[in-house]
């Protein structure tokens, strides 16, 4: 399931064709329902099905998206290792002129959600070729879809602090989507998205995708990645999975909130409210700034600290004694104003997140916000000579509402 907030509508989900439970629970739910592309043998069965999809999904279909990740079919066995993308335009172009035929309803389409931009040899189609091969020869392509993770659960070296808590490895990652949606402008105009997102591929790694630090991560890449003109995220999610939100049942995973669901209420904090967002530059690699503004009016500043504390090694080196430290940032602001802290006991905490000393943990009231006694909330700051300088703790993230 992918997820996302958007201007347009409160949420987003993309999902396979299987039965719709949040259609009947979510209002305001649009849907971008994915059709089998890889499987030749279920072809006709999925054609088949298009009448019944446009039924359940009656004026709730946000885009049509025919087939996932097909530079990875190679892996799967779908398509042999000749497979080009003249091939792709060809299947994808006959797969959805058919699905046309048979549907009643709206027609747009999301594509071509490929994994990967780079030349890595695990991606077997240029994005840029498949765009010069005809993909929107028909001109219904509504959304161009790319996939993107910062990089596998099982690549070597990933850590914490260096791949997810890292404002230089957001920002290369990033760039590496800018670059591919710059080069395929002269084939459409449609609004770039990713179309599936997280923090490391492969479901996640357990104690770095499921914990504070993934969640501010979170805060960053999105802030970011809105700065740079990707129109929306769908942020993957799945049951059991490392970077999950939540999880909606009880399994081997423990049912409730997650650490990195905090980091999307750290996002919908900042941008509520906000017309534009601009990147501040900050002096190293694990700090990260972004200011929002209204009508072209300063609203808000948010200061992300991802200098990495782990409360479990350090309580444990230090007898519980280690202070835990904190950075000064200082701003240029017109007036006075508020401030909204996200934090938790450390970057590997998995529990005990607050948001502006909220929780959200599914144990004390089924996941609804619960203000707690025992954290400091209500701060307020000054704009002394036309600046203000707050106290930032590692891992941990700063939000300045305005009072103008």
């Amino acid at each position: 399931m992918n997820t996302t907030l958007s201007s347009d509508y409160p949420v987003h989900i993309t999902i396979g064709p299987t039965y719709y439970e949040a259609y009947q629970t979510w209002a305001g739910v649009r849907f971008v329902h994915g059709f089998n592309l890889g499987n030749t043998s279920v072809r006709a069965a999925t054609i088949a099905s298009a009448p019944y999809v446009c039924k359940a999904l009656k004026g709730r279909v946000d885009s049509w998206e025919i087939g996932n990740e097909p530079d990875l079919f190679w892996i799967t066995g779908q398509r042999d290792n000749s497979y080009s993308e003249r091939q792709y335009v060809s299947e994808w172009q006959a797969m959805k002129r058919d699905l046309q035929a048979a549907m009643n309803c709206k027609e747009d389409f999301m594509a071509p959600s490929f994994a990967g931009t780079s030349k890595a040899t695990i991606f077997r189609l240029d994005g840029v070729k498949t765009w010069q091969s005809g993909l929107d020869a028909d001109k219904d392509i509504s959304v161009v879809s790319q996939h993107n993770y910062m990089t596998a659960a099982t690549a070597p070296g990933v850590t914490l602090q260096y791949t997810l808590m890292n404002h230089t490895s957001i920002v290369q990652s990033i760039s590496t989507l800018i670059n591919h949606s710059r080069a395929i402008t002269p084939y459409t105009s449609a609004p770039y998205v990713l179309g599936e997102f997280n923090s490391l591929s492969r479901q996640g790694k357990p104690g770095i995708s499921n914990s504070f630090g993934a969640a501010l991560w979170g805060v960053d890449f999105n802030l970011f990645m809105a700065t740079q003109g990707v129109k929306r995220g769908h942020m993957h999610m799945g049951t059991n999975y490392r970077y999950q939100a939540w999880q909606p049942i009880e399994t081997n995973t423990t049912k409730g909130t997650k650490a990195p669901y905090y980091g999307n209420i750290g996002v919908a904090a900042f941008l509520g409210g906000i017309e534009s967002i601009v990147n501040l530059p900050m002096y190293n690699e694990t700090s990260a700034a972004y200011a929002g503004y209204d009508r072209g009016n300063l609203k808000r500043i948010i200061a992300i600290n991802m200098q990495q504390y782990n409360a479990s090694s350090w309580n444990a080196e230090f007898l519980n004694n280690y202070t835990r430290p904190v950075e000064s940032v200082t701003f240029n602001v017109p007036c006075g104003g508020s401030i909204r802290r996200l934090i938790a006991n450390g970057s590997d905490a998995i529990t005990g997140i607050t948001f502006d000393g909220y929780s959200y943990n599914w144990e004390l009231d089924n996941g609804n916000p619960v203000l707690l006694t025992n954290f400091t909330r209500g701060e307020s700051f000054q704009s002394l000579g036309g600046s203000v300088t707050i106290q930032v703790p590692y891992s941990s993230a700063a939000i300045l509402d305005l009072k103008c």
